[in-house]
């Protein structure tokens, strides 16, 4: 399963959702459900109470819902019981609740923004800039960022070329370039600035942002006039792409007389965020 991890709103309260590739469709959190659909302080439990009193739901979500990682509230990945959309419906129909056809709704809303996101791509980064508007970033940040997923995509778009791995290749390639140019490996970026499972991008200031794009920019072009062929010669063309942004920040903190790794994250300086729509994804 190639999996997608979203933390989504229903009237405030968290839904943890995995969207599966292969299956193109959401899988939501069943206790996340009951919590929202119930307000029990220990949904757990009243998952736990419900199987035991319905014999037959208790042989439905055994046998069709799936154990899944999701993300915990410490931004640590655990498996927890989830259900698809169908589901989902039929877990609802046995729980006693005003908000049952308000979240069927909502649930179904969910999965239709996913599918025309998916025939349209345009209307995820749409939906992208809506959502940092919203937030508070500011115009010239919404571009540079916009403009940072068309970098990212042409990079990764190589690596694929390349023969390159998703997932933990990915990973180590984007760290290989972070460390090259800014001195920090993601990790350490991320906890520089007091993130935990927050986006690394969407906390970077624009001049952050204009040379994590100049690194990978370097990486891309240099890779297609190199043509590596696996993870280790693209690793080798990882650091001497960044390294061309290394030597920008470089020059730029000579002039300035401090350096242009910040610690501010987003949080600082954005005011209050809505409480509708979705929280920010987990970095890549």
């Amino acid at each position: 399963m190639t999996q997608k991890h979203k933390i989504q709103l229903f009237e405030e309260k968290k839904v943890r959702t995995v969207w599966d590739d292969e299956q193109e469709e959401w899988y939501f959190s069943v206790v996340d459900t009951v919590e929202v659909l119930t307000d029990s302080k220990d949904p757990k439990d009243y998952l736990k109470k419900m199987r035991k009193r319905d014999p037959e739901l208790d042989i439905y979500v055994g046998t069709n819902c799936p154990l899944i990682q999701m993300l915990t509230p410490t931004g640590k990945h655990r498996k927890t019981l989830a259900a698809n959309t169908e589901q989902l419906f039929r877990l609802i129909q046995s729980i006693p609740s005003k908000k049952a056809e308000p979240f069927k709704l909502w649930m179904a809303q969910v999965a239709k923004q996913r599918l025309d996101q998916m025939a349209d791509p345009e209307l995820s980064i749409q939906q992208a800039i809506d959502d940092w508007r919203r937030k508070g970033y500011s115009e010239n940040w919404i571009n540079n960022r916009v403009k940072s997923i068309e970098v990212r995509k042409a990079l990764t778009d190589e690596w694929d070329r390349a023969g390159v791995q998703q997932g933990q290749q990915y990973a180590s390639l984007t760290d290989i370039i972070t460390k090259e140019w800014s001195g920090k490996t993601t990790r350490q970026y991320k906890q520089f600035k007091g993130l935990k499972k927050e986006s690394l991008r969407d906390n970077m200031t624009n001049t952050e942002l204009i040379l994590n794009m100049l690194a990978e920019s370097a990486t891309t072009d240099l890779s297609k006039e190199q043509n590596p062929q696996g993870y280790s010669q693209s690793a080798k063309i990882a650091k001497k792409g960044a390294s061309v942004a290394k030597v920008a920040r470089n020059k730029l903190e000579s002039q300035l007389g401090h350096s242009v790794i910040s610690p501010t994250k987003a949080a600082d300086y954005l005011p209050p965020a809505d409480k509708t729509g979705e929280l920010p994804e987990p970095e890549e």
